[in-house]
């Protein structure tokens, strides 16, 4: 059990997590974009706000299929206003983070007497939490959760792509929350207690603020999941070599390129994105040309270029799990097109002879395996570069037939998963 769950924290905490909730599904606001709010709070409180937020939505089809056993039907926002949310947290809390019944009751109770709308329906918000109490958790433990977790967009996708059993596979590592990856500058950096997983990738095993971490403040590693650090090293031995990196935030592979001895530009578009490469670099000690361009205008040429195209981010759920609720098929096939785009531009920029890699960190085929069959369809002048077991610790389960890299967050599954990845490597004639 929890801390927070443990020694509830105040109602300043769930007020805060049913704001974030509520923006969520109400707005489709990305929960990342609302952490800021919590900075008011207590380091406890805020701690405790955004687990219960984040935990309400990454067990979300369930928990609302375990209220629907005690409320069949679903109430009506214009009448009931916050009810359906507070109901979510308060199950959350009761079934997922194992807090004391009294305090979870008591706070919903609480929340929508706040509440000008849910105030109408606090008495059935007390008597649905105290069923769910005694009930629930019997309830939820017959339930299909991996299915009802994800919603019908993705079941349906990710069935048609994988397979309905690998579909499962994926959705049952989402109900794990991601641990804490890093990547380490050098073999002989610093770092905390932690497990080693690829080339210089390593787990740390116990959740504890980043910054509190041995090596941190020296810079001798960064955060980064280990299958996101994967692409940059199907470049190659980049040691001395001009590298364009584009759409490079968050600076991950900015970094490892950079301490593996490359000329590194790095393009980002967004400016406070940018600002947060510079940052990592500083602390880091590493150096890099930082450029804040879109990448379609970007003018240059390099023998490598890595192209870390923007996508539906359906592959980091683990991390994101408001991902789900928040987007749509119609996601998948805008940013396909853009991502289309980004490789057209991209592929101008690689030299004669050169190497280009795509990546994406979505599951989905239109912006991975689909995107790189219609470029070298269009291009002739590309061809791809397989990649070898040999380039990935010799996991060649991780390649698909193509000669692809496709990672998924149900592969290492004893080990605690992995982000869900593509990346192909293509060479320039």
């Amino acid at each position: 059990m929890s801390e927070a769950a443990a020694n509830p924290a105040g109602l300043g905490a769930r007020k805060a997590a049913l704001s974030l909730l509520s923006q969520v599904l109400r707005q489709h606001r990305p929960l990342d974009a609302q952490l800021e709010s919590l900075k008011h709070l207590a380091p406890r409180d805020a701690g405790f706000a955004r687990a219960l937020a984040s935990q309400s939505l990454r067990h979300f089809g369930a928990l609302d299929a375990v209220i629907r056993q005690f409320v069949p039907k679903p109430l009506a926002p214009h009448k009931a206003g916050a009810a359906t949310e507070i109901l979510l947290l308060g199950a959350c809390e009761l079934l997922i983070l194992k807090g004391a019944a009294h305090a979870a009751v008591d706070a919903a109770n609480n929340l929508a007497a706040a509440d000008k709308k849910a105030v109408h329906f606090k008495a059935l918000i007390n008597a649905v939490l105290r069923r769910i109490a005694r009930e629930g958790a019997a309830v939820l433990s017959s339930l299909d959760s991996p299915r009802l977790n994800t919603p019908d967009w993705l079941w349906t996708r990710w069935c048609a792509q994988y397979g309905e059993d690998r579909a499962r596979a994926i959705a049952t590592a989402h109900g794990q929350e991601a641990p804490l990856d890093i990547v380490l500058k050098r073999e002989a950096a610093a770092h905390p207690q932690s497990d080693a997983l690829l080339n210089l990738s390593r787990r740390v095993p116990e959740r504890a603020p980043v910054e509190s971490l041995t090596g941190f403040a020296e810079g001798d590693w960064w955060v980064q999941d280990m299958a996101a650090a994967l692409p940059a090293t199907l470049l190659g031995d980049v040691s001395g070599k001009r590298v364009i990196d584009l759409c490079a935030a968050p600076g991950g592979k900015t970094l490892q390129l950079a301490a593996r001895g490359a000329q590194v530009t790095a393009v980002e578009i967004d400016p406070a994105r940018a600002a947060r490469i510079r940052e990592n670099l500083g602390l880091t000690g590493l150096d890099a040309q930082i450029v804040e361009s879109d990448a379609r205008d970007f003018q240059g040429t390099a023998p490598l270029v890595l192209l870390d195209a923007p996508c539906t981010a359906t592959g980091t759920i683990r991390r994101h799990p408001d991902l789900p609720w928040i987007k749509s098929a119609a996601d998948v096939t805008a940013q396909a097109s853009l991502a289309y785009d980004l490789l057209e531009s991209a592929a101008a920029m690689v030299a004669p002879g050169g190497l280009l890699v795509f990546a994406v960190c979505s599951l989905e085929r239109e912006e991975g395996e689909e995107q790189i069959a219609a470029f070298l369809n269009d291009h002739p002048e590309f061809s791809r570069v397989p990649v070898a077991p040999e380039d990935l610790s010799g996991h060649g389960e991780w390649i698909t037939a193509e000669g692809d890299l496709r990672t998924l967050p149900s592969h290492f599954a004893d080990q605690g998963g992995m982000d869900g990845f593509y990346a192909a490597r293509l060479k320039r004639l």
